[in-house]
């Protein structure tokens, strides 16, 4: 016979693979790496105590996700206070091609508001589905696609660059 996992082993092993996916979301919230550790710890922490919540393992992305994105949002929201910009390049994960012209995206997407940075960050840093940042934002398809054109509308603007190219 054989084995079924348990939510709690798929939700583990979903979690071990996908850390550093974790902690650049974190981190773009937060702009500080002990930080985004930590909000990281506490949303695995969270996901953990509360593995009999997920319905269907099918859905272990979104459903971790939502609390990612919330835990990450709620400690922004705990502590925002401004990091100097010499800092989130320095501190800033992954490689670095053109860093003006990535600062000035970063800018642009912070000041977006938290909806329609969420978006953003899940679409094009993350590489989800407009489907699934529905199911991780609870929100209306069609909502996040207006959202999601309205923000590189505003993007757009901002950086005056052609922002669908992300």
């Amino acid at each position: 016979m054989a084995h079924d996992p348990s939510r709690r082993e798929i939700l583990t092993d979903y979690i071990l693979s996908h850390q550093e996916e974790f902690y650049r979301l974190a981190y773009s919230y937060v702009k500080n790496r002990d930080t985004a550790l930590d909000v990281v710890q506490e949303s695995i922490v969270r996901a953990l105590s509360r593995a009999d919540s997920l319905r269907d393992p099918a859905y272990v992305k979104t459903w971790f996700y939502r609390i990612l994105v919330n835990e990450s949002i709620n400690h922004f929201r705990r502590s925002s206070r401004l990091v100097p910009l010499e800092l989130v390049s320095q501190e800033e994960p992954g490689e670095v091609r053109d860093d003006a012209a990535r600062l000035d995206l970063y800018d642009a997407i912070e000041r977006l508001n938290t909806q329609e940075q969420t978006i953003i960050r899940l679409r094009f840093f993350h590489d989800m589905k407009l489907e699934e940042i529905a199911q991780v934002t609870r929100t209306n398809l069609n909502t996040v696609k207006s959202r999601l054109y309205q923000s590189l509308r505003k993007l757009k603007a901002m950086t005056k660059e052609d922002c669908n190219d992300a």
